[in-house]
């Protein structure tokens, strides 16, 4: 496989408490599948992301093997990872910086629905600058995924389970999220890849703070 030929692949493993990012979606759920989009927590996975990349640009990027350099991508074109009767496909959400919740909501159905009806156009399938991998939607907690060449990281999400947590000084139950992300160690390294992690937590707990770092 390409991905584990080209690079030299770490993980590193987090968990986020999204009681407040699980409350935001039910209560907006009634509203947005009334425009025509289902919501699930994905899209606000992605968008949490994205922003987080802004800061961390070195795994929003990819390697010129043959000049020797790190080209890193302007634009945020996210893989998104989706199981189909046929195996794995990875259709691309293209300019995910420029998308709303609700409208990153319609494009994974409807991304879904061609990749289950094998309808996806060739074009729909190339030029992910960042991959997503929500592997707890099968009951999975963490993994290490493998990086979808030629990008250079790819962010996989666990099974939220309710668990005992330290929330405002007190132990209750809260909703946890297992997070995993996977990189090439020659394009950045631990330090840079925990900050991302801790930015994009940030967004996953507080998800108000998209509103206030949106450009």
């Amino acid at each position: 496989m390409a991905s584990q030929k080209n690079t030299a692949s770490v993980t590193g493993m987090e968990e986020a408490d999204v009681t407040e990012l699980w409350e935001l979606k039910v209560r907006e759920q009634d509203g947005v599948e009334r425009r025509g989009a289902h919501l699930t927590l994905l899209p606000f996975f992605i968008k949490a992301a994205q922003h987080a990349l802004v800061e961390h640009p070195r795994l929003n990027a990819s390697i010129d093997d043959e000049a020797g350099e790190i080209v890193l991508k302007k634009e945020y074109h996210f893989g998104i990872a989706v199981d189909t009767p046929d195996g794995l496909v990875v259709p691309v959400v293209r300019n995910v910086e420029g998308k709303s919740i609700t409208e990153l909501a319609a494009e994974l159905r409807e991304l879904g629905r061609k990749a289950t009806q094998r309808t996806l156009a060739p074009d729909e399938l190339r030029g992910s600058s960042f991959t997503v991998t929500n592997y707890g939607h099968f009951g999975g907690l963490f993994a290490t995924p493998i990086i979808n060449w030629p990008d250079v990281a790819i962010l996989g999400f666990g099974r939220i389970a309710e668990r005992p947590w330290v929330h405002g000084g007190e132990i209750v139950i809260r909703r946890i999220l297992p997070i995993s992300l996977t990189f090439d160690h020659r394009v950045t390294d631990g330090a840079d890849a925990a900050r991302f992690l801790g930015k994009l937590i940030a967004y996953l707990e507080d998800p108000g703070l998209l509103f206030i770092d949106s450009r």
